[in-house]
């Protein structure tokens, strides 16, 4: 693969897949799409924004987990609703800001970094 680092339009390309690969890709793992760009690219910021699209699914994945255990309490239903909502709003405000600003690597806000 070219260098992105000379190329913003593919730079911004490859952010957003990263960003926006939770919201396409439900049937097979979405974190795949992340790891193939992090391990093709040399762009900084291209993998910067893989990892943190890594990191917010491993994210979500956890808080659906703990709230699927809360469930059996009854506040975890509330949880998961919240979950859900955060798991389709926040990469798509993360492709907005990568659109916005292709330079600098978005970070997701209520994630664990791992």
């Amino acid at each position: 693969m070219a260098n992105p680092t000379n190329d913003p339009q593919q730079r911004k390309l490859l952010s957003v897949l990263c960003h926006a690969s939770p919201l396409l890709n439900f049937i097979v793992i979405p974190v795949a799409v992340p790891i193939v760009i992090m391990a093709t690219t040399t762009d900084p910021v291209v993998k910067a924004n893989a990892k943190e699209s890594i990191n917010f699914f491993i994210s979500v994945f956890i808080w659906y987990i703990i709230s699927g255990i809360l469930s059996l309490v009854l506040i975890g239903f509330l949880m998961l609703v919240v979950v859900g909502f955060a798991s389709i709003i926040l990469p798509i405000v993360a492709i907005i800001k990568v659109l916005e600003n292709p330079d600098q690597p978005y970070r997701y806000p209520y994630i664990f970094r791992l």
